[in-house]
């Protein structure tokens, strides 16, 4: 069998797998079967606000290493998502993580930006992954190892769950910092999601240097404000 036709009859057998429903464990136990070793799940945090970063994780977990309570990071409250994010760096997994400030998002797009963050992550991975599976309906451009997207990945693949939990928990920490530097936004609160105590607070004060500026909500109060003068 060709490194080819190997790959293709691992992905089919994900796909398999991951309409069972499987627990946390068997898309990588079943890539060790395979032969991989490397396996690395790949995350993001941060698509959907109007302001910061996004941040993409990429976690290799050692094989035999069990990592009790992954799950979705949504799906969390934020002391647990702290303490896992703890549990995940003192497992011994491989931890990265892609960081794509707010004016790179405007220039090419938030698609464009997160799926840049995952390279990020896993190319910084100090041993290289051999084989990626990643969050989501798209498998990362230019990346040269045999990847897998995994719709709802998060929840039913450990190492996919423990990347958002990195990405979550390090996206929210910086959206914190944000704060003390914009005291007039509740960051670390709303974490830049376009709540209703986010809207009043851009209305009354104004998008600062951290918002997306292409994102229609943050564009339309601009073109308002310039209305003004």
């Amino acid at each position: 069998m060709t490194q080819g036709d190997r790959v293709e009859s691992t992905m089919l057998k994900l796909k398999q797998l991951s309409r069972m429903l499987p627990d946390l464990s068997r898309l990588e136990l079943s890539l060790g079967e395979k032969g991989y070793s490397r396996i690395t799940g790949v995350d993001e945090a941060g698509r959907g606000p109007l302001a910061g970063p996004v941040v993409a994780a990429a976690v290799m977990i050692p094989p035999g290493v069990v990592i009790q309570g992954l799950d979705d990071s949504k799906k969390l409250s934020p002391a647990r998502r702290d303490e896992l994010f703890d549990e995940i760096a003192a497992s011994g997994a491989q931890c990265t993580v892609g960081i794509i400030d707010n004016y790179t998002i405007d220039r090419m797009n938030i698609l464009k930006a997160s799926l840049m963050a995952m390279r990020k992550a896993v190319t910084s991975l100090g041993q290289p992954p051999d084989f990626v599976l990643v969050d989501g309906n798209y498998t990362i451009p230019n990346l040269d190892i045999p990847q897998f997207a995994l719709v709802a990945g998060d929840a039913i693949c450990a190492s996919i769950a423990a990347a958002s939990i990195i990405a979550k928990v390090t996206r929210d920490r910086i959206m914190d910092k944000y704060e003390e530097l914009y005291p007039e936004f509740s960051f670390s609160c709303h974490r830049g999601y376009p709540t209703r105590k986010h809207f009043e607070e851009l209305k009354e004060y104004g998008p600062t240097d951290i918002h997306r500026r292409s994102f229609r909500p943050v564009e339309e109060i601009l073109k308002q404000s310039s209305l003004k003068f």
